[in-house]
């Protein structure tokens, strides 16, 4: 969409801000932590940026995809912690992957039904349409309904994952706050329940809007 270039600057740098601060404030990181997590993503995006079409290209037509993305994920979450204790970056990074790959899935999936398909290029930019009570309600509909679905996944899919990751690992369950901390529990249950988020995301709740003509 087309939008005045100062309004994204300012939405930016609030979003960012306030993100910032909020790890600060909640004790979760340091500020010095903030200041290189910052700079590390400026580094990523000038590494990925070049080749963000490539990837996209590749997620989206490449048939085994699908399969590839998943195991990516799944393995840089087994292999990239080693704790001693029980931190809640583990979970935030198995959620984050998990969602990841979830959405890779749900857009896949899109291109391959023929859903939700990108706007030919000459079209583009896209110019926002005006406000009316009519566009709003339905916007504020779409928020909704989207977010019960995606709640309803969650709690459907962490009632399913924890007892079920407890028994194949043979975890005692009787105090699940203490089985979510285990790796072989933790692990799995964030990452199919924010994987199976991620898809509804891109796929169930788009297909949802189009059913009951919210689109």
């Amino acid at each position: 969409y087309q939008y005045p270039l100062m309004f994204g600057l300012i939405l930016a740098f609030c979003w960012c801000s306030l993100v910032c601060c909020s790890r600060i404030y909640m004790g979760m990181h340091s500020i010095l932590d903030v200041i290189a997590g910052f700079l590390y993503a400026i580094l990523i995006l000038a590494v990925f940026h070049p080749l963000v079409d490539l990837i996209d290209d590749f997620n989206l037509t490449y048939k085994y995809a699908p399969l590839i993305i998943i195991s990516l994920h799944l393995a840089l979450g087994i292999f990239s912690f080693t704790l001693d204790t029980w931190s809640t970056s583990r979970g935030d990074t198995a959620q984050i992957l998990g969602c990841g790959a979830g959405v890779a899935c749900g857009s896949h999936l899109n291109y391959i039904l023929g859903l939700q398909l990108d706007p030919p290029p000459h079209t583009l930019p896209l110019s926002l349409s005006s406000l009316t009570v009519a566009v709003f309600g339905k916007a504020i509909l779409r928020l909704l309904v989207g977010v019960i679905v995606l709640l309803l996944t969650k709690v459907a899919m962490k009632k399913a994952t924890i007892p079920l990751a407890c028994r194949m690992f043979r975890v005692p369950h009787a105090d699940v706050r203490r089985a979510r901390q285990r790796m072989e529990v933790e692990l799995p249950y964030r990452y199919i329940t924010y994987g199976m988020v991620g898809f509804s995301l891109m796929f169930v709740v788009p297909c949802l809007f189009h059913f009951i003509g919210l689109s």
